[in-house]
């Protein structure tokens, strides 16, 4: 009668475990899903942005015409890309981050549009929608390593091949000339 019960003790033990080890990798996995969210909100946030900075500086850069269409079709085709997956997403954000490089170095040269108020404001509430999408970023990839992490590491990947859960993408740089370390000149 003792043997009966150990084995029932570490069947019901292994069902406990399993049930743990399921239910943490859908809290993970739900994680992820949430920090993707947080970005999708700072994308949006973004994307909303960039119509009223184009609107502000067109009046003021008549001939840059090019540079302000190239920032209003990377602006589309990210705004498009939502819903797309991480790395069609991140390589919409990459070519309108370039975008509007371009434009805020074209600015440096129409010293009565940076002095602009609507412009200023526009301008800083651009960078710091930046700085959220950078820490919505960290914290996306955050968790998605943890959820990674428990994917591939035993014994929860036994658990995690069960039930098809599948590695989390990262939010990652897909521009070479947005890894590069920016030059600074005191001439």
């Amino acid at each position: 009668m003792i043997p009966l019960y150990i084995v029932l003790a570490a069947v019901v033990i292994f069902f406990l475990w399993l049930a743990a080890t399921y239910n943490s990798l859908v809290g993970l996995r739900n994680q992820v899903k949430n920090a993707w969210a947080q970005i999708d909100v700072q994308l949006k946030r973004r994307h909303d942005l960039i119509p009223n900075l184009v609107e502000t500086v067109r009046g003021y850069m008549q001939h840059e015409r090019e540079t302000l269409d190239s920032v209003t079709r990377a602006r589309n085709v990210a705004a498009q890309a939502s819903g797309a997956g991480v790395a069609a997403q991140a390589q919409a954000e990459s070519v309108l981050n370039q975008a509007l490089g371009r434009l805020l170095v074209t600015v440096e040269a129409y010293p009565d549009l940076k002095a602009n108020q609507n412009f200023l404001a526009l301008q800083e509430e651009l960078t710091s929608t930046e700085n959220k999408i950078g820490f919505a970023r960290q914290f996306y990839n955050d968790q998605a390593m943890q959820f990674n992490n428990r994917i591939q590491m035993f014994p929860s990947n036994f658990v995690a091949n069960s039930f098809n859960f599948k590695l989390a993408e990262f939010f990652e740089i897909e521009v070479p000339a947005e890894r590069a370390v920016p030059q600074v000149s005191f001439k």
